[in-house]
């Protein structure tokens, strides 16, 4: 499992950046959310963080 981005949904807020316990989200030059995978702990924090929905934990 990993968390994957809604592009379409992210607006760029950094709430999933600030609850990632792991540092593995970034936002990018575009200010979407990006998932390092590699680092990605599948807490499901930046999902419940997400007030846009655009992050789920598959």
């Amino acid at each position: 499992m990993v968390a994957k981005i809604d592009a379409d949904s992210c607006t760029g807020c950094g709430s999933c950046v600030d609850e990632c316990p792991a540092a593995a989200i970034t936002l990018n030059d575009e200010d979407i959310a990006v998932v390092d995978e590699d680092e990605c702990l599948d807490c499901g924090a930046c999902e419940d963080a997400c007030p846009n929905g655009a992050i789920t934990v598959e």
